[in-house]
């Protein structure tokens, strides 16, 4: 029997012996596999040094004029923000479900990571969690891990491990949590809790309540599956999961978790995206202007970059304003879209001109794709017109989803009239409002700063401007007799207005204000065709123009903006000022790095007795004359002035706007200069672009807040300008002139201008 029990005591002991070896072994091992991590055997660990100088990559942010955030550029989106701008109830929901002993660890919590590994293994309760700290969750925020696998979790559950240890020795633990909520995810590229209150709630995170802060620190387990827009249920479930843990923790009372839990999640949700929210073909803009100062001044050893500085851009636009225009313009475009296809019908060229939407399909990239390949022409539209499928349209009544072909897609677009619309401040060259189109996410094409369209009738107001510098005086009677030109290959400008009017005559102001073509052409050569030309220029205009007669009819092609900063001459004795997108610009800590500011130009382009003339001429305009419904239907008593436009065949309706301190440009056509609109009724500048400044005005008009702009009054003119323009605006031909005169036959002459 001792011999028995001997033998028995020897193998329990070689048992025990063999134990102890294997866990000595398995735990050297282990030291062994955690010093070479720590060695950097496994990748490398960033130094305590690295670890002090990490830096974030922050969103740059785009504001109005009145302070208004409108827009963020970004690789992520991220806005850090300091301890002070933490609520007390946010730190305590994040340390409450998160990390409850983050005060009392030293960047791992063993304690906690024995409770889950006995939950997770012994009880199988997956719910029991990861077991890491705020610190370690920092680290692996700051240093992602790689591809999922077994043996990379370990490795990077090690790492960041040690990378905690090295934190907590680096920062404080307010600096850690500062750390952790400026760079732990909100999905959807959203990083920090600046960027999560501002995109969720509309408020910096400094204003969030206790419910919503709960709500957010709720997201961090799932982001996506606890998304409040996404998952309201969910998320409202695990917002009060985290408003218990805050009470099982003291940090609120019991009062305090009902009263929040009874709350309702009233998100204010605002996605910073680039083809949506408001003023995105302005905030493109900004973009690109950026991008140019930031190339110009990192030559100097400067380093900045728009997506990663976190650089704050204060522009010049004011919100209130370019919100207006933004739903004016919609209201409007609706209604005239409708008007424009009902009156082609089932003419409309989008539907029967197969030319001419062959030559748009060639233009696109799809058939230039398919061109590649080798296929023929005949072959890219049999293919175009066949591959339907499911896509989105969209129109003014809303997105549909429709079952179509590439040529299908291609022929609803085609059909869209577009815009552009500016207002700038003449007085500092502020831009107020900016909408370079009708639909930023489906065009691109900005038509404020790329677009070069005829400007028609709008460039009237610089020729008779330089047949007032050249001497002719506002009383210059000019028949509206139509004149065919000899020397212009028998070019005939006409009016489409009363059957005798070749027997009228008009002074330059009836000529102006009612957009009279054959006068226009008689004061250009009064003129002269180089003087106008040298006008247009010192008024700021850069584009070259035709060095023609049909000038006169504003055959040039100029950008919106440039015809803004030429009109802003009239408000300023002749000098033009720049139009203007950036006030000044800060950097993350909010010091000011570039301040902006327009000039006026140093030399006037006409005298300030001729401004004043052109302003009243261009009153009589909107008083009586081609803009005059801004008065009769939009009801309209401000002081201003303006010109309307159309070009040729009806491609493109303009119109401008004058008063103290605003100079507004709109323009409506379609990027498609083979279509115009099927009749001047409906495609005339005064109905198709003016009520944009019509409807605005009057919204203005109904705000106090914009009295500078609408209350303010245009200097009264002098003594010798209204003796100048005081005279009867149309003289009939006698009667004996009017008996040698054949209306019905053209009269010829040579063009001397």
């Amino acid at each position: 029997m001792r011999k028995k029990r001997a033998k028995s005591s020897k193998r329990k002991f070689s048992i025990l012996k063999v134990i102890g070896l294997v866990t000595i072994g398995l735990f050297a091992l282990f030291i062994l596999f955690v010093g070479s991590i720590n060695l950097g055997l496994w990748g490398k660990i960033p130094s305590k040094k690295e670890l002090s100088n990490f830096q974030y990559q922050i969103a740059s942010e785009v504001f109005t004029a009145d302070s208004v955030l409108i827009g963020k550029y970004y690789l992520y989106d991220r806005q850090p923000v300091t301890f002070e701008d933490f609520p007390e109830h946010l730190k305590l929901a994040l340390i409450s479900i998160e990390d409850e002993r983050f005060y009392d660890h030293s960047g791992i919590d063993f304690k906690s990571l024995i409770r889950v590994g006995f939950k997770t293994i012994l009880m199988g309760d997956d719910s029991s969690g990861g077991g890491s700290t705020l610190t370690q969750q920092l680290a692996k925020n700051l240093y992602p891990r790689r591809e999922r696998n077994k043996t990379n979790i370990v490795i990077d559950k090690v790492k960041e491990m040690i990378i905690a240890k090295r934190l907590e020795k680096i920062f404080t633990k307010d600096e850690i949590l500062t750390n952790y909520l400026n760079t732990v995810s909100f999905g959807d590229n959203t990083f920090g809790i600046e960027s999560a209150a501002l995109k969720f709630y509309n408020s910096r995170t400094k204003d969030i309540t206790a419910a919503q802060a709960a709500t957010l620190v709720g997201m961090l387990k799932a982001t996506y599956g606890y998304n409040p827009r996404l998952y309201p249920e969910r998320s409202l479930s695990r917002r009060n999961l985290v408003l218990q843990a805050m009470y099982s923790n003291n940090y609120i009372s019991e009062e305090q978790v009902y009263q929040f839990t009874q709350e309702e999640l009233q998100l204010d949700y605002r996605e910073f995206d680039y083809n949506a929210g408001i003023a995105p073909y302005f905030r493109e803009e900004v973009r690109k202007e950026m991008l140019r100062w930031i190339a110009d001044k990192n030559t100097d050893g400067s380093d900045y970059n728009i997506y990663t500085s976190g650089l704050k851009i204060y522009t010049t636009l004011n919100f209130k304003m370019q919100k207006l225009a933004e739903d004016v313009m919609a209201k409007h475009m609706t209604k005239l879209q409708i008007d424009f296809e009902k009156s082609y019908g089932k003419n409309a060229p989008w539907l029967k001109d197969k030319k001419l939407m062959q030559k748009i399909v060639k233009k696109t990239s799809t058939y230039k794709k398919l061109q590649k390949t080798g296929l023929s022409h005949e072959q890219i539209i049999d293919s175009l017109s066949k591959d339907n499928r499911k896509r989105n349209f969209i129109d003014w009544q809303g997105d549909k989803e429709v079952t179509a072909s590439t040529m299908d897609s291609i022929q609803h677009y085609t059909k869209f009239l577009n815009t552009g619309s500016l207002t700038v401040d003449p007085n500092n060259g502020d831009i107020l409002v900016w909408i370079g189109g009708i639909n930023f996410k489906q065009y691109k094409y900005d038509h404020i700063s790329q677009s070069k369209r005829q400007v028609g009738s709008t460039f009237k107001p610089i020729v008779y401007t330089t047949a007032l510098e050249q001497g002719v005086t506002p009383c210059t009677y000019f028949s509206a007799e139509e004149i065919e030109y000899d020397n212009l290959k028998g070019w005939s400008p006409s009016n489409s207005g009363k059957k005798d009017e070749a027997y009228l005559n008009y002074s330059m102001e009836e000529g102006l204000s009612n957009s009279i073509n054959t006068i226009a052409v008689k004061v250009l050569e009064k003129a002269g065709i180089g003087n106008v030309l040298n006008m247009a220029k010192n008024m700021g205009i850069s584009e070259k123009l035709p060095n023609e007669a049909s000038i006169a009819l504003g055959t040039g092609e100029i950008k919106i903006i440039e015809l803004a900063q030429a009109y802003t001459s009239f408000a300023n004795n002749g000098k033009h000022i720049k139009p203007n997108l950036i006030k000044l610009i800060t950097n993350n800590k909010d010091s000011v790095i570039a301040e902006f500011k327009s000039e006026l130009s140093s030399k006037a382009a006409f005298s300030e007795e001729t401004g004043q003339i052109m302003l009243e001429m261009m009153k009589s305009t909107v008083n009586s004359g081609t803009a005059a419904r801004l008065r009769t239907t939009y009801g309209l008593k401000n002081d201003m002035a303006g010109k309307t436009g159309t070009t040729q065949n009806n491609k493109d309706a303009w119109f401008v706007a004058l008063t103290p301190n605003l100079v507004h440009l709109t323009w409506v056509g379609l990027d498609q200069h083979e279509i115009g609109f099927s009749n001047t009724s409906i495609g005339q500048g005064a109905n198709a672009a003016l009520p944009l400044f019509g409807l605005w005005m009057k919204e203005l008009n109904q705000n106090k807040d914009f009295n500078k702009f609408t209350k303010a009054s245009f200097p009264k003119p002098s003594a010798e300008v209204l003796d100048a323009l005081n005279c009867d605006p149309v003289k009939r031909d006698g009667f004996l002139k009017r008996l040698f005169k054949n209306p019905n036959k053209k009269k010829t002459k040579k063009f001397n201008g």
